[in-house]
């Protein structure tokens, strides 16, 4: 019987929908095209400093959790920094892309190749071959892409593995039809190579970096293997968009030329051509091996079964309960928070060494992973992972120890398999106390320790390998003040200086350092770093109760607005926002404002002022506050408004950047009723289940349920709850906890219980007592 019910798991997907009554599996309730569009949410609409803030800047990637390559629908034919692939207001769409753009960022597209099917004369330019598509008859699922191209009269199916992917065209209208194969090398340096005797294309195309040594090569290339499923009829290549008929190779000189290739036949009606892809950050062999293992036929229905199965298993580790649409959104954003960092390695385990180093590396026991957007994911995005999957986390912490090995620090904010400085904090930190504390150890955490002690301790006086984006930025301030005093440039590489932001973000980031050190026994350390994590002081203002920029001698910056966005000393936020970014010491936050109820005053203060921001992540821990202040029902109204606010199945729905994974993983989180406030800390505050029941399935432990009765968006209230039958008023649960299994059962009722969970003693302790 489970056999049976497994199988029917499997092939519902290619069964078409289910019928009523009858169980969908999690796949099912994904939608890509969440967040592929400007955002319609009220935060995200006020206030957005960048049009690309507006933008969503997700895509619908299909392929496996964490793949190396995903494939999407192309609307935009470029690889520039803010620019995706997809956008789902865009009308015509000019290629199917295998791509390595990080998931709802605002970076850039590295290493990349468009597919583009053609019917009737041969048309190069991406503006003019694109074709108008119809989103009624659009097919989008994690596993599965299906389209018409009207204008081509082509049917465009695909679908994906980790490293290679199946594409199938049927040529409706028959006639002269072609297919385009184009590395998308802004800079000119793309390569082809066709070879007819084995129905065949490779090529590559160089990643470059931008942030660090922008423009540069990034040392390594996307390589690339095409085939085809039948003789090439005639072939040919191209140079800034001039065809050469026959031509076997072209390949870019740097000056940002369009270079690929084509191959055309005379075609039926309705006659399929398919083409399968290997892609490897290695070499065109790696390429090769990685399509050989993957997808080693050409049945297209056999390769989305198997990514439809791969996705239920990594979506079903949270088993959620509640309507349709809730989900929707659940699964949707749980997809989108197991899309990066990507794996970097190849079948084999080979990979490019980090930043400078040119060798070939091989992974040994563990899977490489890169593009890690720190400054978003370590807040929820990580802890997720370290929950629900433990092993995959100790993979993504080995990925870090040998980046750091490769490049003498540990890196901060790695992308394109290199160091960047492109965004504040160390929070590697946070990343490895976080799944050391909770049970994660197939990871070299000697190592680890060392690199980030010696962010931790040690300022970088090489400028070069500074700029390269090595070491914490303004460190010889930060342990000189112990804060960063605004006469401090940052190095004048970095146009924004944001000296108070960075001075609390290391205050935690040392916290956190200081909990690995006291599990490795490093006493000393501990001590150091313990009463570092306390510099948060030095920058908040006891006249004003809020952070504020600072000069060497003392002096607080005149002119002060606690909610001006655009303040130089404060990141992406506001000094009012900023203030609450003090995870490591709740309790100590509010006896220097004055307590526990001016704590609550002043969170009350920040959201109906207008003043919070959903959509950037400094913000994203700040409704829980409350509960740590004695007010838990307010985490619980708040938390259900911006889940109804902020996050929509349309297009349209996600509140500003996804950054990663982070939007996402908040809300996967917060729907379940529950989120890791202090990364680093074995906690998880409580808020209020948007779900009527979750089940958390974490490859370390024992089925845990969080169940919401009397659940619904006017019951967003915690009247009363148990613990594995047993009263319970705490309003955090311990990581242990929810290994141990059980079920956490939530009365909810329309009216706030001002009783429950209000005692000091009820909410998240401080690892840092006074």
């Amino acid at each position: 019987m489970r056999l049976f019910f497994l199988l029917f798991l499997l092939a519902g997907p290619l069964l078409g929908q289910p019928k009523p009554g009858l169980v969908k599996s999690p796949v099912a309730y994904v939608n890509p095209l969440i967040g592929s569009a400007p955002s319609q949410t009220p935060t995200a609409k006020k206030h957005s400093e960048a049009g690309s803030e507006l933008k969503g800047q997700i895509i619908p990637a299909i392929g496996r959790p964490h793949a190396m390559t995903t494939w999407t629908p192309q609307t935009q034919a470029t690889e520039t920094k803010c620019l995706a692939p997809y956008y789902y207001n865009d009308s015509k769409i000019n290629g199917f892309r295998g791509t390595h753009w990080l998931n709802g960022s605002c970076v850039q597209d590295y290493g990349s190749l468009t597919i583009m099917p053609l019917s009737g004369p041969l048309t190069l330019r991406p503006a003019e071959r694109g074709s108008r598509f119809d989103h009624a008859a659009e097919t989008v699922t994690p596993a599965y892409y299906d389209v018409r191209l009207v204008d081509s009269g082509i049917r465009a199916q695909l679908s994906a593995h980790t490293r290679a992917g199946l594409l199938q065209f049927t040529y409706e209208k028959g006639g002269e039809s072609a297919l385009l194969i184009e590395p998308n090398s802004d800079e000119g340096e793309g390569f082809v190579e066709i070879h007819p005797e084995r129905n065949e294309i490779v090529g590559y195309n160089p990643a470059h970096r931008i942030y660090q040594g922008s423009g540069q090569s990034a040392g390594f290339s996307g390589h690339f293997v095409v085939q085809f499923d039948r003789p090439l009829a005639s072939f040919g290549t191209w140079t800034n968009y001039e065809p050469t008929a026959g031509a076997k190779q072209a390949k870019g000189t740097g000056k940002r030329e369009s270079v690929g290739a084509y191959v055309r036949w005379n075609l039926k009606p309705g006659e399929v051509v398919r083409v399968r892809v290997g892609t490897s950050f290695v070499s065109e062999a790696g390429a090769r091996a990685n399509l050989r293992q993957e997808i080693p036929d050409w049945n297209l229905a056999r390769v989305r079964q198997q990514t439809e199965a791969a996705w239920n298993t990594e979506l079903g580790r949270m088993q959620a309960t509640g309507r349709d649409a809730d989900k929707t959104l659940f699964y949707t954003a749980l997809y989108h928070a197991n899309l990066t960092p990507r794996i970097f390695s190849d079948v084999d385990g080979s990979y490019p060494g980090f930043a400078d180093d040119t060798a070939i590396h091989k992974a040994d026991g563990f899977d490489y992973y890169c593009d890690f957007s720190l400054w978003d994911t370590f807040r929820a995005c990580q802890p997720l992972q370290t929950l629900l999957n433990p092993q995959r986390s100790g993979h993504l912490m080995q990925s870090l120890v040998k980046k750091a090995e490769q490049g003498g620090w540990m890196p901060i904010f790695p992308c394109w398999n290199s160091y960047t400085a492109a965004m504040i904090g160390d929070h590697a930190q946070s990343a490895f106390a976080d799944a050391y504390v909770k049970g994660v150890r197939n990871f070299d955490v000697n190592t680890a320790y060392r690199y980030l002690r010696r962010n931790a301790f040690e300022a970088n006086s090489d400028r070069a390998s500074y700029e390269a984006g090595k070491g914490r930025r303004a460190m010889s301030s930060y342990l000189t003040y112990n804060y960063i005093p605004l006469e401090d440039s940052v190095w004048q590489a970095f146009h924004k200086r944001e000296q108070v932001s960075r001075t609390l973000e290391y205050a935690y980031d040392d916290f956190c350092l200081a909990q690995l050190a006291k599990a490795l026994n490093k006493t000393a350390d501990a001590a150091t770093l313990s009463g570092r994590a306390r510099n948060y002081r030095n920058v908040l203002d006891p006249a004003t109760g809020y952070v504020r920029g600072r000069y060497a001698d003392g002096r607080w910056i005149d002119r002060f607005d606690p909610f001006a966005l655009r303040a130089s000393f404060i990141t992406e936020g506001s000094p009012a926002q900023y203030t609450f970014f003090v995870p490591q010491d709740i309790p100590g936050l509010a006896r220097l404002v004055g307590g526990r109820d001016r704590l609550v005053a002043k969170l009350d203060t920040l959201f109906n002022g207008g003043h919070y921001w959903h959509g950037n992540e400094p913000n994203n821990q700040i409704a829980y506050l409350y509960a740590c202040a004695g007010a838990p029902y307010k985490t619980q109204a708040r938390v259900r408004q911006l889940i109804a606010d902020e996050y929509s199945t349309g297009p349209g729905g996600l509140s500003g950047n996804e950054d990663g994974g982070q939007m996402s993983a908040w809300l996967v989180f917060s729907m379940a009723g529950l989120y890791p406030v202090c990364p680093g800390t074995p906690y998880y505050v409580l808020g209020s289940p948007a779900l009527d029941a979750v089940t958390i399935r974490s490859g370390a432990g024992k089925p845990f349920t969080i169940r919401a009765r009397n659940n619904s968006p006017a019951n967003v209230y915690i009247q009363s709850a148990t613990l594995n039958g047993k009263p319970f008023a705490r309003t955090y649960l311990t990581h242990a906890e929810l290994l141990a299994g059980g079920e956490l059962s939530l009365i909810m009722g329309p009216q706030p219980n001002l009783n429950w969970g209000s005692r000091p003693a009820d909410a998240m302790p401080s690892a840092l007592p006074e």
